[in-house]
């Protein structure tokens, strides 16, 4: 794999140092496998509560939530593994960097931080969804 050429402008120009392509958006991941993900992940975190047997509301309440909008986010945004194309790529990946951070926080926030599990289904999935994120390609190929 090649590294990014340098913009025109760039370091040689006394300008400021820029890529012509956006780096975090070139992972490996291909977009249409970062859908899928999140649909599995949505029906996760919609199962926790019972397979897990979660002990405190909250956690069987947010969690729940939780899984109905990310299913809901996939669905809605425009996408190969999209149903509606309604919601534009860049803000889902915006709403996808929030919802990973939400994720770890969210056992303190709701205060089921005291019960392992949904605590650590939770911060490891968040974990996870801001490592997806970031190696996930969301630009279209020139190919394409």
């Amino acid at each position: 794999m090649r590294p990014p050429r340098l913009a025109e402008g760039g370091a040689a120009g006394g300008g400021r140092l820029r890529y012509k392509t956006p780096m975090l958006r070139q992972g490996p991941i291909p977009v249409v496998v970062h859908g899928a993900i999140e649909y599995v992940a949505g029906v996760l975190f919609v199962i926790a509560p019972f397979v897990l047997a979660f002990d405190s509301g909250a956690a069987k309440a947010v969690s729940i939530i939780v899984g109905l909008v990310v299913l809901i986010v996939a669905a809605a945004t425009d996408g190969p593994t999209s149903l509606v194309n309604q919601i534009p790529i860049s803000a889902h990946v915006a709403l996808d960097y929030v919802l990973a951070a939400l994720l770890v926080a969210l056992p303190f926030i709701a205060g089921f931080s005291g019960e392992t599990a949904p605590t650590a289904f939770f911060i490891v999935l968040g974990v996870a969804h801001l490592l997806i994120t970031i190696g996930t390609r969301f630009r279209r190929s020139a190919a394409s």
